[in-house]
C-alpha cells in the first residue's frame, strides 16, 4: 500500500513549477504532444482500414478507471491490447514521479529495483533540473496501471489507460468489459475511438 508520506518530502500535492518552464522544456513537452497525437493519427488510419464495416468501437473512460489491473489479464490477447498514454500537458515533469518510482525508492535513478512498472515500459529522460520527461514504451505496456495508479493517487493523473486499436481485436462483448467493476469500458464511435484525459476533464 502507498503510504502519502513517503513522498510527501518529494513530491507536493500540486507539484507546479514556481516559475514559468524554459524554452527548452517547452520545445520537448509540445514534442512530445506532437508525437503522441501523430501516433493517435496513425492509430486512427489503421483502425480506420480494419474497421470499414465497424462504426464502433471499445473504448476505456478515464474518469471511470479504478486501476483494477483487469486490463493486463482479461484481455483475449496474449498481451493486452490496453496501453498506459501520456497526457503530457498535465505532467508536473517532476524529480520523483509516483507513476515511474516505487514507493520509497533507494534513489531517483534508472534501477530497476527503482521502478514501478514490471515490464520497465516507462522511459525517464532528464530535460533540465529540476524536469524530467517520462514516456512510454507501448511495446513493453501490458496494462497492468500500476504507474496509472501511482500517477492518479500522488500525482497530476497524466497516466491512464487506452485499448490501442491497431492491436485490438474488436471483439463483439469484450472480454475485460465484462469484469470491469466501474463498467469504465463503452463503445464510441470508430472515427473518434480515443477517450483523451485533459486539465478541464470530471
Amino acid at each position: 500500500m502507498l503510504v502519502l508520506g513517503a513522498f510527501s518530502s518529494y513530491f507536493p500535492m500540486n507539484p507546479k513549477p514556481t516559475s514559468e518552464p524554459t524554452s527548452r522544456r517547452d520545445f520537448l513537452r509540445s514534442g512530445a504532444r506532437l508525437a503522441a497525437m501523430t501516433g493517435l493519427g496513425a492509430f486512427g488510419g489503421v483502425l480506420a482500414n480494419r474497421t470499414q464495416a465497424e462504426e464502433w468501437v471499445w473504448q476505456i473512460d478515464p474518469q471511470k478507471c479504478v486501476r483494477c489491473g483487469n486490463c493486463a489479464t482479461k484481455c483475449v490477447l496474449e498481451q493486452s491490447a490496453v496501453k498506459c498514454v501520456h497526457a503530457y500537458a498535465m505532467c508536473g515533469y517532476c524529480n520523483l514521479c509516483t507513476g515511474y518510482f516505487e514507493p520509497e525508492p533507494n534513489a531517483l535513478t534508472t534501477a530497476a529495483e527503482n521502478q514501478l512498472c514490471p515490464t520497465a515500459a516507462i522511459k525517464r529522460t532528464f530535460v533540465e533540473d529540476p524536469y524530467y520527461e517520462y514516456s512510454i514504451d507501448e511495446n513493453l505496456c501490458i496494462g497492468c496501471a500500476k504507474c496509472v495508479e501511482g500517477c492518479n493517487r500522488f500525482g497530476n493523473g497524466s497516466l491512464f489507460l487506452q485499448i490501442r486499436h491497431d492491436r485490438c481485436v474488436h471483439c463483439n462483448e469484450c472480454a475485460i468489459a465484462r469484469t470491469c467493476p466501474t463498467e469504465a469500458f463503452r463503445r464510441v464511435p470508430a472515427k473518434q475511438p480515443y477517450l483523451l484525459k485533459t486539465t478541464h476533464a470530471h
